[in-house]
């Protein structure tokens, strides 16, 4: 019997240019504009040969051992996580495995400006199926809730959270990032981030790191961090 032929999406192709990063959004003709975070977080992420300076500093900052001299060991836009339940995977603005005197880490980036998180658990939840159970229940596994998240939390922040803890297990990596980059200057959609912290007791304040715990015996952490205004006129 013929094998069927499956595309491997496990093979990646270095970019020679923030240009690049367009092939791989869902819809670039209206995601690739001055001003969005599609193109905003490319070139910042592409002028540096690491971390850009925004992210460095507020992990210079943050004081946890984890984040001093950690190093981007790969960096894969657009990355597609697959999770229990439904057809469309988790995918990531940008996903890190990045190496620190702690061990391995996975870190799942989510590009913001003036762009909402997406629907909450509510809006999410309207045209409920059983995919949708499915996914959830694992989602609220990963990052250990026992109980329903709340209507008004943002369903993206939960399963873009819980996407990096499940790389984390296929890296073998004891630490996991959830983190913000967001080039809205006035924090736009700060709130939400902070009552997603709120799940786990915590509060979080812009441009800082946030020590939300062990879930699955992997440390997770979650971020907000600032991006350079400049970005958003290239």
């Amino acid at each position: 019997m013929e094998k069927a032929k499956l595309k491997n999406h496990r093979i990646f192709i270095p970019t020679k240019g923030a240009e690049d990063w367009r092939d791989f959004l869902a819809e670039p003709d209206r995601e690739w504009q001055s001003g969005y975070s599609a193109k905003a977080l490319a070139y910042c992420w592409e002028e540096t040969s690491g971390f850009p300076d925004s992210v460095k500093k507020v992990f210079s900052k943050s004081g946890y051992p984890v984040f001093k001299n950690m190093t981007p060991v790969i960096i894969l836009p657009e990355y597609k996580v697959p999770l229990p339940g439904g057809r469309r995977p988790s995918q990531s603005d940008i996903f890190i495995l990045a190496h620190s005197n702690e061990g391995l880490v996975t870190m799942a980036v989510e590009g913001k400006v003036e762009e909402a998180f997406g629907p909450t658990v509510s809006e999410w939840l309207e045209n409920s199926t059983q995919g949708k159970t499915i996914r959830l229940e694992y989602v609220m596994e990963q990052l250990e809730l026992t109980e329903k998240p709340p209507d008004h939390i943002r369903y993206h922040l939960l399963h873009r959270t819980a996407s990096a803890l499940r790389e984390a297990k296929w890296f073998y990596a004891k630490i996991s990032v959830m983190l913000i980059h967001s080039f809205s200057q006035d924090h736009k959609w700060f709130e939400d981030y902070n009552e997603f912290l709120g799940l786990f007791d915590k509060i979080g304040k812009p441009d800082s790191v946030t020590f939300v715990g062990k879930k699955n015996g992997i440390e997770l952490y979650c971020a907000w961090v600032t991006g350079e205004e400049k970005y958003l006129k290239v």
